[in-house]
């Protein structure tokens, strides 16, 4: 294991089918000194299999995360197969809310990068769901997925992937490890294209910090996307003032917004000429 890469983007599958069209696509190698789970890399990208159900997923995030030393803020994706009653086959799905059965906990990526496919709501069970009664997507990991890389980065890079494997017409018994791999395969573009965007969104979290933006961090509540904002209006006051001390009464905001409305403000009263 080559711990002085910074590894940047992790992928987490929980079935080698899962994960066997994107290893070819991004040239990723096994790496046979970890045992425990199936890794594999490349300068940038981990990819972990960690096998079927939520304790192994949250198992193999939580073990991929102290195993290598990662950049701050990395990239994280879960992807992978769901069933779901209605939505044909093949049917790609970037998930907007995540439930736990088991736990009742609900979770709600946001979605703040491009959306390269349609967006839907997701069920995680400890077991599969073979009904197909409701209309609702249904996987085993997602819920553990998330719950787990939420802790080694910011809600806004930590993402899920579904491609519906199974229906009510097809249902999951009849699921052929190549299927699962030509429907994860079919996707690749738009796999690319949301890392890609979550990337972007990563460079700028993680890029120098202007003056100021520690204290304001430190004093008031911000989004991951909320702190972008702050940051590209901290380097806008110094681009337009050439680096003029911003005075800032802050005693009457009680949240990030108000902070961001008031900068917005700040910056509209700077007489300037192109």
């Amino acid at each position: 294991m080559n711990q002085a890469n910074q590894y940047k983007t992790f992928i987490y599958t929980a079935l080698p089918c899962e994960a066997k069209p994107l290893t070819a696509h991004f040239k990723l190698k096994k790496d046979t000194a970890v045992e425990p789970f199936a890794v594999y890399l490349n300068q940038d990208i981990c990819l972990t299999v960690t096998g079927p159900g939520k304790s192994a997923m949250a198992a193999g995030v939580a073990y991929t995360q102290a195993l290598l030393a990662s950049a701050e803020n990395p990239v994280m994706l879960n992807i992978g197969i769901a069933g779901h009653r209605d939505h044909a086959l093949g049917t790609l799905l970037l998930i907007d809310k995540i439930i736990d059965l088991d736990s009742g906990k609900h979770y709600y990526p946001p979605l703040v990068c491009n959306q390269h496919c349609l967006t839907d709501n997701l069920q995680t069970a400890s077991r599969p769901q073979l009904q197909y009664d409701l209309p609702h997507l249904y996987d085993m990991e997602a819920s553990a997925f998330y719950e787990t890389a939420t802790r080694f980065s910011c809600a806004e890079l930590t993402q899920c992937l579904k491609v519906v494997s199974d229906n009510k017409q097809m249902p999951a018994e009849n699921i052929e490890p190549k299927q699962v791999s030509a429907l994860i395969a079919a996707h690749i573009p738009a796999v690319e294209a949301l890392l890609t965007d979550m990337s972007a969104l990563a460079k700028l979290i993680t890029s120098p910090e202007p003056h100021l933006f520690s204290q304001l961090v430190q004093q008031y509540h911000f989004t991951a996307s909320e702190r972008v904002q702050l940051k590209n209006l901290l380097c806008r006051w110094d681009v337009l003032t050439d680096h003029r001390e911003l005075e800032f009464d802050g005693t009457d905001l009680k949240r990030g917004k108000d902070v961001l409305r008031r900068l917005d403000q700040q910056i509209g009263k700077i007489d300037f000429c192109l």
